[in-house]
């Protein structure tokens, strides 16, 4: 074969790679430009429950089970030291749940404590503890609506709403029995939003952090 035949060639199978290679970057950039799949919209996150429960004083086998706080107990939450000023044993539609107020022992704040224990959504499934620590939220006169309302700026969407009875023990600032409404919201990120008033005040409102197993230790009990 010639020299100049071999130029040629050469040239030729050169051409032909740049071409291919050429074409090989545009199916790249395509395949960026098009997912294989459209993304997935994140799920909504619920508030999280503790381990299943079965009797009072058995919610775990490593942790204290905090149905069992009394009024007057020194209790521990995530490393601060709380005293269990009062409490109010609520009912509802055969649900029944507790509120303690709290009093850190350090900085002398107030924190409310709710336990509830849910029942099974489904057939054979465990019932499962809600414990919730609530920090009060300036309501400024408002109301609960009984649809979307928001609240520094975040979206909520009311869950339930209705008039509890109770029974008030210790210091809790209530009358010793009486009714009480509430009307409780969800945000699309889980934030749990609550209004509560005693018939014939004002409503106060707070926001909802849930605890998980081993989060409250008993300290001493009331003497």
């Amino acid at each position: 074969m010639s020299g100049t035949s071999m130029v040629v060639l050469g040239l030729s199978i050169a051409t032909v790679l740049l071409l291919l290679g050429a074409f090989m970057a545009t199916m790249r950039q395509d395949r960026k430009g098009r997912p294989s799949a459209p993304p997935v919209e994140p799920a909504s996150r619920e508030a999280p429950l503790s381990a299943p429960v079965s009797a009072p004083g058995h919610a775990g086998s490593d942790y204290a089970d905090p149905r069992t706080i009394k009024v007057g107990d020194r209790i521990e939450v995530h490393g601060s030291q709380f005293r269990a000023l009062g409490a109010l044993y609520i009912s509802w539609q055969g649900q029944e749940w507790i509120e303690f107020l709290l009093r850190d022992r350090r900085t002398r704040r107030h924190e409310w404590l709710s336990v509830q224990v849910h029942q099974g959504q489904a057939p054979g499934e465990p019932p499962h503890l809600e414990v919730l620590v609530w920090t009060d939220v300036p309501t400024q006169g408002m109301v609960p609506a009984k649809s979307m309302l928001i609240m520094d700026g975040v979206e909520f969407f009311p869950i339930e709403r209705g008039t509890a009875a109770f029974r008030s023990e210790g210091d809790t600032g209530y009358p010793e029995r009486g009714l009480l409404d509430f009307a409780d919201y969800r945000a699309s990120d889980g934030r749990l939003l609550s209004f509560e008033r005693v018939q014939g005040r004002s409503w106060t409102a707070g926001y909802a952090r849930p605890l998980a197993p081993g989060s409250i230790a008993i300290v001493s009990r009331a003497r």
